[in-house]
């Protein structure tokens, strides 16, 4: 069997990425015919189908771990020749794709960014991604590093806990007054419009479930952006759980109302990161669990 050829990886993860064969030969400045190809060698060597042909082009189940494998060459190869050639001569391009969930995106993670040592040519591809869902692109390749709620490490990963992020259910007064007025109910909730960022958040649901021990399918807002879920309930809109981060403000204010005091949800996040001696990557992993540490519980 032969080897894997590299400039074949980099066509791989060029396909998947950039979603079509066309926008790689773009970005790779060759022909169509040549990503096609350089793809179909690849796919001779492994035995095995690695890319599916759809809009856009997604990785197989055998084509994840080469995709894995191109992003981790890509990162080592850069960061060489990034030391060798030195700060003189501008070193290169190192771009980091790292998945976190909104409301840590929102909230303490860009920190950890700031607090990392400048370093020219240093870049990150930051994508966003429900916490349950955030390892997915992790065991795709398609991220070096991710936040995530999934504890167990990603094969190939490495996993450090960083804290819990903790949720309140927040309304307006004049909300809270109108739809839960009996308190905070399974009959009051099951008709109180209820702000869900999007298809993929449970956290809502989660919670009412461990309240009032229920399933409830109460009438749904859903609302795809932290500062517009945020404003959302200030305008009336509906109820839903906010970061104490971000909650602290309104109910100091008086905007809104804790309408389950005593009650919250406590959602713990890890850390994963491909397993790599990577200084950029051991640089990031030390930023991340030193601000984690300062800011979730």
């Amino acid at each position: 069997m032969h080897g894997l050829d590299s400039t074949q990886l980099r066509t791989l993860a060029a396909v998947v990425a950039e979603g079509s064969f066309d926008a790689a030969a773009q970005l790779l400045h060759v022909t169509p015919s040549a990503v096609s190809q350089r793809i179909k060698a690849l796919e001779e060597t492994v035995g095995q189908v690695l890319v599916r042909r759809a809009r856009p082009c997604v990785a197989t189940d055998a084509g994840r771990p080469l995709l894995r494998l191109a992003g981790q060459l890509a990162l080592l190869e850069r960061e060489a020749l990034a030391d060798a050639r030195g700060p003189l001569a501008g070193g290169g391009l190192i771009r980091v794709a790292v998945v976190v969930n909104a409301d840590s995106l929102a909230t303490w993670f860009p920190a950890a960014l700031a607090r990392l040592p400048q370093r020219a040519g240093l870049s990150f591809d930051l994508r966003q991604d429900d916490q349950d869902h955030t390892a997915e692109l992790l065991r795709d390749g398609s991220v070096t590093a991710a936040v995530t709620a999934q504890r167990e490490a990603v094969q190939g990963c490495r996993v450090l806990r960083l804290g819990v992020m903790r949720y309140r259910a927040l309304a307006t007064p004049e909300f809270a007054a109108s739809h839960l007025g009996e308190g905070f109910t399974a009959s009051a909730l099951a008709g109180a419009p209820l702000l869900v960022f999007d298809r993929k958040d449970r956290v809502q649901h989660r919670f009412i479930r461990a309240v009032t021990g229920r399933p409830l399918d109460p009438p749904v807002h859903y609302v795809p952006s932290v500062p517009a879920f945020s404003a959302a309930i200030r305008l009336g809109l509906g109820w839903g759980l906010v970061p104490e981060q971000i909650a602290g403000d309104d109910l100091a204010a008086g905007r809104c109302v804790d309408l389950a005091p005593g009650r919250h949800l406590d959602v713990p996040l890890y850390w994963q990161h491909w397993r790599l001696e990577s200084d950029v990557l051991n640089a990031l992993t030390a930023a991340v669990r030193a601000v984690a540490t300062e800011t979730l519980r």
